[in-house]
């Protein structure tokens, strides 16, 4: 490693980062170890550092439960293991920490390699100066704490979307295709994930639906509002047609525009309302009943009985026949008790129907 003293003495800061850092410098080289001390403590107070000259020690302080670090330095030529092999071999045992590369080698397909390999940076020693190692320091750590809030994030995502007890599927915006699909989904309509995941969403609607369904994306794709609980038709894998109410949001999934799907089955809902409705409308019909029809019959009977009880003795050859306008009276008034009867009776069976 060249040697840059002077160059970072001149740009040493006026105060130094008070924070606490724990560094493990994995190098086998003391000099190239202790330059890499120097250039840290120009611009940070006071940092803790370890040391490991071989991968194997590298890997005894970083399974040390006792151990936390905030960078990992690592020279990527160390007497028992180097290169890709090393890198994939420390980042598997740092569990998030940052990982700086150093290397003595300039070689940019490699770096590619190893920043997409998961390290955090990749530095040339020969190029390396207090500065940059700072700087490099600073932007690893806030790189890995908005890597872990990104993931973080996703997992909540994840967990909403496939712990869901409702179901729940992601679909492309330009196919229709499902992109994803929760359990709940697969429970509640009868197909695997690998069905799912080969169909569109118009081959959960039925025939006579389409239409409609094509217009909505139509408007959806033009970014028109759309109300995001809607009520539709979906059929399950046995052919069983039911009712839904979706809420739908659109977002990016996996670099496209995709459309994010939450369903609730309101199938029972929608017939026990239904039900509710009919036996709302048997009231209404033996309520105006009871007030209309019933009292014509009832009327005449008290008005027969009336007449009876102030005239009796009068009636003479009329007898006969108010016997028979109180005995059609009464007939009449049992046939409407009978129809009343009958309508409760629907309403008893649509009670039985819904429970």
């Amino acid at each position: 490693m060249a040697d840059h003293r002077k160059t970072s003495q001149e740009l040493r800061p006026m105060r130094k980062d008070e924070k606490t850092y724990n560094f493990l410098i994995v190098e086998d080289n003391l000099g190239d170890y202790i330059l890499i001390e120097e250039y840290l403590t120009d611009y940070i107070l006071d940092p803790k550092f370890q040391r490991a000259e071989t991968f194997q020690e590298a890997r005894n302080l970083l399974n040390d439960s006792n151990q936390r670090f905030d960078i990992i330095f690592l020279d990527l030529s160390l007497p028992d293991l180097s290169g890709e092999d090393l890198i994939v071999s420390v980042i598997e045992f740092a569990k998030g920490c940052p990982v700086i590369a150093l290397t003595g080698f300039s070689d940019l397909d490699f770096s590619i390699r190893s920043l997409s390999l998961g390290v955090s940076d990749y530095l040339l020693k020969d190029e390396l100066t207090s500065i940059i190692l700072y700087k490099s320091i600073i932007y690893s750590i806030q790189r890995s704490k908005f890597t872990d809030q990104i993931q973080k994030s996703e997992k909540r995502y994840s967990d909403l979307f496939h712990l869901s007890p409702l179901p729940m599927w992601v679909y492309g915006l330009d196919d229709l295709k499902f992109l994803d699909i929760n359990q709940a989904a697969i429970n509640h309509y009868g197909y695997s994930e690998d069905e799912f995941l080969k169909m569109k969403i118009s081959e959960i609607r039925p025939p006579e639906d389409i239409i409609l369904m094509e217009q909505a994306v139509s408007a959806f794709k033009r970014g028109e509002i759309y109300h995001p609980k809607s009520v539709f038709r979906h059929k399950k894998k046995n052919g069983e047609i039911i009712m839904v109410e979706a809420t739908i949001n659109q977002l990016h999934f996996n670099g496209r525009n995709a459309v994010l799907v939450l369903v609730n089955d309101i199938t029972e809902r929608t017939r026990y309302v239904e039900t509710i409705e009919k036996q709302n409308q048997t009231f209404r019909e033996i309520a105006w009943i009871q007030s209309h029809v019933v009292r014509a019959p009832l009327a005449r009977l008290l008005g027969l009985v009336n007449l009876m009880e102030t005239d009796l003795e009068d009636l003479g050859e009329d007898r006969p026949n108010l016997i028979r306008h109180i005995k059609d009276s009464a007939f009449e008034l049992d046939q409407i008790i009978r129809d009343i009867s009958k309508k409760s009776e629907n309403i008893e069976r649509l009670d039985s129907y819904e429970s």
